[in-house]
């Protein structure tokens, strides 16, 4: 209950503070500031709630998870993570974007040995209502954006030095639905109007994901640098289901670099960059976007957070906090828009992960530590081949494991000496 009690605390000072700010009038201002930066292109894409953020980490941190994918959210940002995430998680997003429009997504991931694989539904919805020219209402219904996503990856060369690169692809398949609509002049309901408008997509995203040391001054197993590449939402849409069949808008593709670097245990920093472009010709590109985060582990179970996402003349601030209380994970977060609403409860996500173990990784890693360790100690001692013995054990376990390679070869060295010094006592 304490830790509960301290999370909550902090989330509370976070959001009144955020809240505070929200409650000064200086909308214009920001809006002069960063009108020179408005896309003339903006817009020109279709399935525009790819480009919503599910919520949790990655929007606390201002999108900017290229190159940190170190949770479930990876999959809407780099799809080659999960093979080097330690734990098996599901979770549970809510957005609550704009204008009544809501996100929602739940996603799984899992991971053997190096070989990770997820899946991730998501559905973005806005009530729909028609009025007539009396003010009468004509229809409703839901506009609605749903996607599918199945994702595999896998982490080749993974070893004690070297920590592998991997690579992954997400296949996905998207729905827009829009309800059928009444006619102007009888206010009858046209069936299939809503189809006709309708539209299927079919894409991909593709990965990139490297891990290593770099102006490291603590000491831990993980490395404390991530380099990221993803390319996303490659493929084409097509509408008019029942009527013509013909290609939608282009889908709004990207690619992306980031990195994060870990500067002391506690504290995360991650930059991000992403080029927009259209697959259509006809096209043009929209302006870049960069990103920037922080997460601090205050405790054990509790981190804060925050972003900054610059998005063509739309500048985003997120700020959000993040509690673990029995492999459980809740993420609530702040995004305060500076070129739209102001108001204090204008953009808000929360999740649930739920940690479901790591498939006995862990103990694994002990038990190799150990084994090392206990080859150490045979070695100190003299007895090589003891030493030989247990590190190849170690090795059974995980064949890449450097420092049993080299304990192995140093001790073979140390034998064959020996041995050619007691064959020289005995030359004639």
């Amino acid at each position: 209950m304490k830790r509960i009690a301290v999370a909550v605390i902090f989330s509370v000072l976070i959001f009144t503070k955020i809240s505070a700010l929200s409650l000064t009038d200086f909308s214009g201002t920001i809006d002069d500031i960063f009108s020179p930066f408005v896309d003339p292109n903006e817009g020109g894409t279709s399935f525009r709630s790819l480009l919503i953020p599910s919520g949790g980490r990655a929007e606390s941190m201002g999108c900017a998870f290229t190159g940190l994918a170190d949770d479930i959210s990876y999959i809407n940002y780099n799809p080659a993570a999960s093979s080097i995430l330690n734990y098996t998680q599901a979770s549970v997003f809510h957005n609550s974007w704009i204008a009544d429009s809501n996100l929602e997504t739940i996603s799984i991931t899992n991971r053997v040995g190096n070989l990770g694989i997820g899946a991730a539904f998501q559905c973005f919805y806005v009530p729909f209502t028609e009025y007539d020219f009396f003010g009468e209402r004509a229809s409703s219904g839901y506009y609605t954006e749903s996607m599918a996503a199945l994702n595999a990856s896998y982490n080749f060369l993974s070893g004690y030095n070297f920590k592998g690169l991997a690579a992954g692809g997400t296949a996905k398949i998207a729905y827009r639905g829009i309800p059928d609509y009444a006619d102007d002049d009888t206010n009858e309901i046209i069936s299939g109007s809503g189809i006709s408008q309708s539209s299927l997509a079919i894409m991909a995203d593709a990965g990139l994901l490297i891990r290593f040391n770099f102006a490291k001054f603590f000491p831990s197993r993980e490395p404390n640098f991530r380099v990221g590449l993803a390319v996303q939402n490659i493929g084409a849409a097509i509408t008019g289901f029942g009527t013509k069949v013909q290609l939608d808008d282009p889908l709004p593709s990207s690619i992306a670099a980031g990195a994060s670097y870990q500067i002391i245990k506690p504290v995360t920093v991650s930059l991000d960059f992403r080029q927009p472009f259209a697959l259509s010709s006809e096209t043009g590109y929209q302006l870049f976007q960069v990103g920037a985060g922080v997460s601090v582990q205050v405790t054990d179970f509790f981190a804060a957070m925050a972003g900054l996402q610059m998005k063509g003349a739309n500048p985003k601030l997120s700020c959000g906090a993040e509690f673990e209380l029995n492999k459980i994970r809740v993420n609530a977060n702040y995004t305060l828009d500076l070129t739209s609403s102001l108001h204090p409860l204008n953009r808000i996500s929360l999740s649930v992960k739920f940690l479901m173990g790591d498939k006995g990784r862990g103990e694994r890693e002990r038990k190799i530590e150990e084994l090392y360790n206990q080859g150490v100690l045979y070695f100190s001692k003299g007895e090589y081949q003891m030493a030989i013995d247990t590190w190849e054990e170690v090795l059974e376990m995980d064949k890449r494991f450097d420092p049993a390679i080299l304990g192995i070869k140093s001790a073979t060295r140390m034998l064959e000496m020996f041995q050619k010094i007691r064959d020289s006592m005995y030359l004639e």
